[in-house]
């Protein structure tokens, strides 16, 4: 991204008044600079990409959104169905309907969504995205952490 930056920096005032899809692609490139996965799928969507710039922009969006799902399910125990579908670049209803089919929950009465932790995602996961990634780490049990933290400390200590 430091290199888009830059890059971006150095073409000339003249060029990027000229090709309106460079300055397109250089709003998707500061959202994801930004972090901004909403803002992301918005810029994404808001310009009409050409015929070579679209399957990149496309591929982005999905890369994103498997980001997206992926950050969730690890940093998450619940959230608001419309913050995650926000997340995941999705209508509700359909960021729901998803997740319901990949095992998560969701709580209808208070609009959360409860995501299942790596490692026991579905292999149907892959409706949204295709993954290469390797099999998850499996978790460590919960008497080696407390090993491992009172090493840790004790070492700390001395």
């Amino acid at each position: 991204m430091n290199n888009a930056r830059y890059l971006w920096k150095r073409i000339p005032p003249a060029i990027k008044s000229a090709n309106a899809e460079l300055g397109a692609v250089w709003s998707v490139g500061q959202r994801i600079w930004q972090r901004d996965f909403p803002g992301i799928y918005t810029s994404i969507s808001a310009h009409q990409w050409t015929e070579t710039i679209q399957p990149i922009m496309e591929a982005l969006r999905d890369a994103t959104r498997k980001r997206a799902f992926g950050l969730v399910s690890q940093a998450y125990t619940s959230i608001v169905a419309d913050d995650f579908a926000a997340f995941v670049g999705l209508p509700v209803e359909e960021a729901v309907k998803g997740v319901l089919e990949q095992g998560w929950q969701a709580d209808f009465a208070t609009r959360m969504v409860m995501p299942k932790k790596p490692g026991v995602l579905e292999a149907s996961f892959n409706r949204f995205f295709t993954s290469s990634e390797p099999a998850p780490v499996p978790p460590i049990p919960n008497e080696q952490q407390l090993a491992r933290l009172t090493d840790y400390v004790a070492f700390l200590e001395n």
